[in-house]
């Protein structure tokens, strides 16, 4: 039954056809049953709106049901065809920036995407990352040197990054192929256009034109794409889009998709679209349509909310229990407590992995096999509380390989908030540093892949994600290694996120006791320095093997710097590496200066991470992040002399004693709920 067969319906008509290999679906209007609306997408008057005129945001819409991409029992791509009619909108006295893309993920979530140029889909940490298996067709109105963009109104095919694989100047041919004229649109200036995105045989075309012209026979975009390492057995399809500084509006009109008809296109209709073209440099070019919109507006808003109520009352009754309030905010999956119950086996006492300062971690097996971290937080003391509320809105919503994998949680009556976590096979760092047996200790070489991996994880919480986030607690027992040995940060319970801009507003000091910053234990200010600092402890813990307290022995610090200052560096190495052997010298001293420097008194002489992670790689070349590139003589200054002569005089004129840690930290667990979660 073909769309037009009713064209008097209101709401969305559509042909859906599915079949072990194939799907095809025709949306000639929008309503949100048969969308998943991520961010600020969302549909007015049958129509999708990725973003509005919020700054630095992002709007995100897929179908919800995977498409499969093989046949079954084939590694042969199925082709694909899709096309949409889209309008970029600019506001009123305000400039537009930056796009949207047509794109294949392999998850629902926008965790790990950034607003503005990343249009969305990924950040500077993961971008080029061949584990992205993204594939998009951007819509991009700004030009991005970091990305090598052709101009400020393009057509691009990106491939798990945000540099194209091939791009061109939006527009359009006329005619036949061999007299064909090209007319350039401009992407964000009101009007409808038709996109055709055709993928066959690793052929990829992508053609456009003013919507309610034909399909030009010369696509704008031609490429030879190899999807075959990109695509998994099932993607998620739809649609991306960001605004930054500057914003406009991203709609999406009607929308196809095939993976067996490449003439479905025709199916969308194109006459009769309302128009977005500014007039007068304020209004729309129909004053009719403005009312009808507006009254439209009105009426689909409040129909939303009242279905929104109704839905949510029946969600609420079914599942048999009451929706927090910030869950409509934050993201992780709310789990049935019988479920986490039956996979630790009652939460048998053979199931605990650990114990945190507030609760027993277990270790479970959910249906389906997958193993778990769960981790039960008392709600006898305001810690608790706090420590949940930190987890779920700072780690809830962040999504990297080198952080540890929030899934889910649930509540245990009154006594406890239950959080459950990706399942570390090789457990925790520091039983891999201090006391473990030979046969466990970790080369050197995994001993700097571990220290990558965590500064990769910590870059991508200060510059990688749409607020900044501060850990604050950066330590070995926080550092979870996989199945891989890849090392993964964990326990946000004392992290913090604050817009881009902003400083923090919490003026507590926590953290652990050797770990934290001499100017956070006296200001109670947390900043990207403060993690850097729990960083450099990091490194001298990996390198030395020991903590940085110890009884009857001199701090971790001091014991390196005294070393330094001899001339006998090397013999902070770990006693047990050294007998393993795989080592240079030269290296060993190298990070531990990294790690020296990264404990200065001085937060202003600390380095960034992005140029911690530069220094670990071995490199002194950078690349340019908010104007400024990595100092290209890092290297050397963490080697010159001159700049530790005085260190252990700063040590001491700088570093808070030991009784002035303990009280500050001992304040901190004075505050009330109210002062929790009124913190910035």
């Amino acid at each position: 039954m073909s769309p037009q067969t009713f064209p008097f319906l209101l709401f969305t008509s559509f042909v859906f056809f599915y079949s072990v290999s194939g799907i095809d679906f025709t949306f000639n209007s929008f309503n949100s049953s048969i969308l998943h609306l991520l961010g600020d997408a969302l549909i007015q008057s049958s129509i999708l709106t990725l973003t509005n005129d919020t700054t630095y945001s992002i709007g995100r819409s897929l179908y919800p049901h995977p498409i499969p991409t093989r046949p079954p029992n084939s590694s042969h791509l199925l082709p694909f065809s899709t096309s949409f009619i889209f309008s970029i909108s600019p506001y009123p006295h305000r400039v537009p920036a930056h796009g949207f893309a047509f794109i294949f993920v392999p998850t629902t979530g926008i965790q790990g995407a950034g607003s503005a140029q990343f249009l969305g889909l990924l950040n500077f940490t993961n971008n080029d990352d061949p584990d992205n298996h993204l594939f998009a067709v951007e819509f991009d109105v700004f030009k991005n040197q970091e990305f090598n963009d052709p101009s400020g109104n393009h057509v691009g095919v990106n491939v798990n990054s945000l540099s194209s694989k091939a791009a061109h100047e939006a527009g359009f041919w006329v005619g036949d192929d061999d007299s064909s004229e090209f007319r350039t649109v401009m992407l964000n200036n009101g009007e409808n256009y038709q996109v055709w995105i055709d993928y066959f045989d690793s052929n990829l075309n992508v053609t456009m034109a003013r919507a309610g012209l034909r399909k030009p026979k010369r696509p704008l975009v031609n490429v030879f794409l190899d999807l075959s390492d990109v695509f998994l057995d099932q993607m998620y399809v739809g649609f991306s889009a960001a605004t930054g500084k500057w914003v406009e509006a991203h709609m999406i009109l009607s929308w196809s998709f095939s993976n067996s008809n490449f003439s479905i296109g025709d199916a969308l209709v194109t006459k009769n679209l309302p128009s977005f073209v500014a007039w007068n440099g304020s209004v729309f070019r129909s004053k009719g349509f403005i009312v009808g919109v507006s009254v439209g507006s009105v009426f689909v808003i409040g129909f939303a909310a009242v279905v929104f109520v109704v839905l949510l009352k029946r969600k609420k009754r079914k599942a048999g229990v009451k929706l927090e309030d910030w869950e409509l905010e934050y993201w992780p999956h709310r789990m049935d407590y019988q479920e986490i119950y039956k996979a630790t086996n009652g939460f048998s006492e053979k199931s605990v992995i650990g114990c945190g300062g507030n609760g027993k971690v277990f270790r479970g097996v959910l249906v389906g096999g997958v193993e778990v971290a769960i981790k039960c937080i008392s709600l006898e003391n305001e810690h608790g509380m706090r420590e949940f509320l930190a987890e779920v809105s700072s780690l809830g919503r962040l999504k990297h390989r080198n952080l540890v994998g929030l899934r889910g949680w649930c509540k245990r009556e009154k006594r406890s908030l239950i959080l459950v976590y990706d399942y570390m096979e090789n457990g925790s760092l520091d039983k891999r540093l201090f006391g473990c047996e030979d046969s466990m200790v970790l080369s050197w070489e995994e001993r700097i892949k571990v220290l990558k991996d965590v500064a990769c994880g910590v870059l991508y919480l200060h510059e990688g994600w749409e607020s900044r986030v501060l850990h604050r607690d950066i330590k070995a027992s926080n550092v979870l290694l996989d199945k891989d040995m890849n090392a993964r940060l964990g326990d946000f319970g004392f992290a913090r996120m604050h817009n881009w801009g902003e400083l923090p507003s919490t003026t507590q000091v926590v953290g652990t006791v050797g770990y934290t910053s001499p100017e956070f234990v006296r200001t109670g200010r947390a900043s990207v320095q403060t993690d850097v600092y729990g960083f450099g402890i990091l490194v001298l813990e990996v390198v030395c093997g020991r903590g940085p307290i110890q009884e009857g022995k001199p701090g971790l610090i001091d014991l390196v710097s005294g070393l330094m200052e001899r001339g006998e560096l090397i013999s902070a190495l770990d006693e047990r590496l050294k007998a393993k052997g795989g080592y240079s010298e030269e290296e060993v001293e190298r990070v531990l200066h990294l790690g020296l420097l990264c404990v200065y008194p001085d937060p202003s002489s600390r380095p960034t991470m992005r140029q911690i992670l530069k220094a670990l790689e071995g490199t002194n070349e950078g690349t340019e992040s908010e104007g400024e590139a990595m100092e290209a003589s890092l290297l050397d200054r963490m080697k010159t002399t001159t700049m530790w002569s005085n260190y252990r005089q700063d040590i001491g004129r700088g570093y808070p004693t030991y009784e002035e840690i303990k009280k500050a930290h001992s304040f901190s667990m004075c505050l009330s709920v109210s002062d929790i979660l009124s913190e910035g």
